[in-house]
């Protein structure tokens, strides 16, 4: 009899948000398609009260349907209220008043076996109060920003920290994320190591030159993908700018870090060798991997970030700071360096990359261990292993 899971996911995109966590999703998608496993997507919405929730930045999601079929996935998003700004441990209990009447109905018509919480915070806290409510185990991912950000603050720290306590297994996103979490005092046998998934048949290689042509670039090329957000640190690319003079920056992403970097590239002068892409949509992502000859992130922290792999899956080589899994990531010097937070340190890696480019499949090799079947694998043996465990 397959696994009936409660897959929980605050990050989960919809048709307002195509780029929203398209990993998680692309990840339950890889379960789901196995025969030895069922899966429901809760993915809760938070809205401001009345009449707050009318503004026009929120008209999207109140437009969203609260139950849908998403590629394949049954999709309910129940809505839940926030308080914009002031959230933050607020939200786990806004959200499981919201969510359980409907997790008591679908678990009255067909009982999980099992909750799969896609971030510690709130969904791991959240999952948590319904696995006592219905009396089944839970699993909780950590990722990056869920263990780095909220198990740091005062407000999250100890529902982070008793979510760990009460799951019946944990999972991480590289094993350097399973030691920041062991350093925290979470015990570091419940945890299992569950890296990221590429689709190698879409991010993959080719020919560098008419990528570049076609979307009219010329000379180096360096790609950022990630959010414009200080913690990503595209402040450092620009300043490594003008130790780069030929050198063209395309930043795909959006965020509110955006105007500073804006400001600060007039500043230095190469605010015409600087591109805001936006929010590129995923699929549109490896012809414009492909056109750059470098990607640079040097982020302060991340788990194992899914701009690196994607990367690597196109023969685009990386410059990353020393975070997360880099050092799993990076197991072979085509593959690129690992830097300083510095634009000395970055300006340098780039060029010594540029100068002496490697061939794109000694890259690609590097990210060909990270399959979604693999993920997949890891994913149900952890589930199949914690059902009937629950807390006590």
């Amino acid at each position: 009899m397959a696994l009936n899971v409660l897959m929980l996911s605050t990050l989960f995109p919809d048709i307002s948000r195509p780029n929203f966590g398209v990993f998680v999703e692309r990840q339950a998608r890889e379960l789901a398609s196995r025969p030895e496993a069922d899966v429901t997507v809760i993915a809760p919405v938070g809205l401001p009260p009345w009449p707050l929730s009318l503004a026009a930045r929120y008209a999207p999601l109140r437009a969203l349907p609260r139950k849908e079929r998403w590629r394949e996935l049954t999709v309910y998003r129940p809505t839940f209220p926030i308080i914009p700004k002031f959230g933050g441990r607020t939200n786990v209990g806004a959200m499981t008043r919201a969510i359980l009447p409907l997790v008591r109905r679908l678990h009255a018509e067909k009982p999980f076996d099992v909750i799969d919480a896609s971030f510690f915070f709130p969904d791991g806290p959240v999952a948590q109060r319904l696995s006592k409510a219905l009396g089944i185990p839970y699993s909780v991912k950590a990722r990056g920003a869920d263990i780095h950000y909220w198990g740091t603050q005062s407000g999250t720290r100890k529902m982070v920290l008793q979510a760990a306590e009460g799951a019946a297994g944990l999972l991480a996103v590289s094993d350097a994320m399973r030691r920041s979490m062991a350093r925290m005092g979470i015990d570091a046998d419940k945890i299992r190591v569950h890296y990221t998934g590429v689709d190698l048949d879409t991010f993959e290689m080719g020919d560098r030159d008419a990528a570049k042509a076609a979307l009219d670039f010329s000379g180096p090329v360096l790609l950022c993908v990630g959010a414009l957000i200080p913690r990503k640190g595209q402040d450092l690319l620009v300043r490594a700018l003008p130790m780069l003079p030929d050198v063209t920056l395309l930043l795909a992403g959006q965020g509110a870090f955006r105007r500073t970097l804006e400001n600060l590239a007039q500043e230095l002068g190469v605010e015409r060798r600087i591109g805001f892409l936006g929010s590129v949509p995923h699929h549109k992502l490896p012809r414009i991997y492909t056109a750059a000859d470098v990607m640079v992130l040097p982020s302060e922290s991340e788990g194992l970030a899914n701009a690196w792999v994607e990367s690597l899956a196109c023969g685009t080589p990386i410059v990353i700071t020393d975070v997360g899994g880099a050092r799993e990531l990076l197991d072979r010097p085509e593959a690129g360096r690992i830097v300083a937070r510095e634009p000395e340190a970055i300006a340098e890696a780039i060029r010594a990359i540029l100068d002496a480019p490697p061939a794109a499949k000694d890259v690609r090799e590097a990210a060909l261990r990270f399959t979604w079947a693999a993920n997949g694998d890891t994913l149900l043996a952890h589930l199949q292993a914690i059902a009937g465990k629950a807390e006590t």
